[in-house]
């Protein structure tokens, strides 16, 4: 099993984005997404419409944490932890659209 990271070894970035390499990939659906590339882009219609919706709710989030973090020092715990999920399934999303991987995305914040 391997990762890719811009930055190898330990980070100091708050944030670190890994993308495991898959050993095996399914050459069916690989053959179908040359020709059919927009069989991936029908699939995901309901995941864009959701994350659509949730971007605009989570950019409300970004400017109230802005807000909070200016006046009293610190971010919410509950308004990091839907703007990160939002983040999280966006970055599914893409590399599901991207053949990154063939795993279909979730409907999920969580991991």
């Amino acid at each position: 099993m391997s990762y890719y990271s811009p930055t190898p070894g330990p980070s100091s970035y708050p944030i670190r984005v890994t993308v495991e390499y898959p050993e095996e990939q399914s050459r069916l659906l690989a053959l179908l997404s040359l020709p059919f590339l927009i069989g991936r882009y029908v699939l995901l219609i309901p995941q864009i419409i959701v994350l659509y919706i949730l971007g605009l709710v989570a950019s409300i989030a970004m400017l109230f944490n802005f807000l909070t973090i200016l006046f009293t020092g610190h971010s919410s715990k509950g308004l990091h932890g839907f703007i990160a999920g939002v983040l999280r399934w966006a970055v599914r999303v893409y590399g599901y659209l991207l053949g990154l991987t063939d795993k279909y995305p979730p409907f999920s914040l969580s991991n």
